[in-house]
């Protein structure tokens, strides 16, 4: 079904503006902005990682992220691609991949991560509400190379090295 030039451009401005809340959340959260973090998802959006649920609705998601980042020092999270498909006026869905840096429990650790998201339009406005994180890597700095190569990549400050959420076939 052909789009009518207004829907065309109401999809494009649609797009920038799941990219700004994209952007909006890794800024919110690496500013420890919990009322930023909180506004970038519906009241009942859920967090998960790795498929394991870490908040349902909007208050318990703000908790795990505060509390998760009660752990952190210094966090940058660098989105570079948001692949983007819709299902409907108010409905999307997202993958986006992005590399982390992070201070965790007094480690320096750097890796890779895809968010699958799906995303609602709220009155005026788009926001996340699901999302799963998932670890493609992960490692201590000084292990960045090792975890790589090995078939043990996710390897978080203090578990088990652990699989990928997207190994290699």
């Amino acid at each position: 079904m052909e789009m009518d030039l207004e829907a065309r451009i109401k999809r494009l401005e649609d797009r920038a503006e799941l990219n700004d809340l994209v952007v909006g959340y890794f800024l919110a959260a690496d500013g420890d902005d919990l009322e930023g973090v909180g506004n970038s998802f519906t009241d009942t959006a859920t967090f998960s990682s790795s498929g394991v649920l870490a908040g349902e609705g909007r208050g318990a998601i703000v908790d795990f992220i505060k509390a998760s980042r009660e752990q952190m020092g210094l966090t940058i999270h660098t989105p570079h691609y948001a692949q983007l498909a819709f299902e409907g006026p108010d409905k999307a869905r997202g993958l986006v991949g992005a590399h982390l840096e992070l201070v965790l429990g007094g480690t320096a650790v750097y890796g890779a991560v895809r968010y699958v998201d799906e995303y609602r339009r709220v009155g005026d406005e788009w926001r996340i509400h699901s999302r799963d994180m998932r670890t493609i890597h992960i490692a201590p700095w000084q292990q960045v190379g090792e975890a790589f190569e090995s078939d043990t990549p996710v390897r978080w400050p203090g578990a088990s090295g652990a699989a990928s959420d997207y190994p290699r076939r």
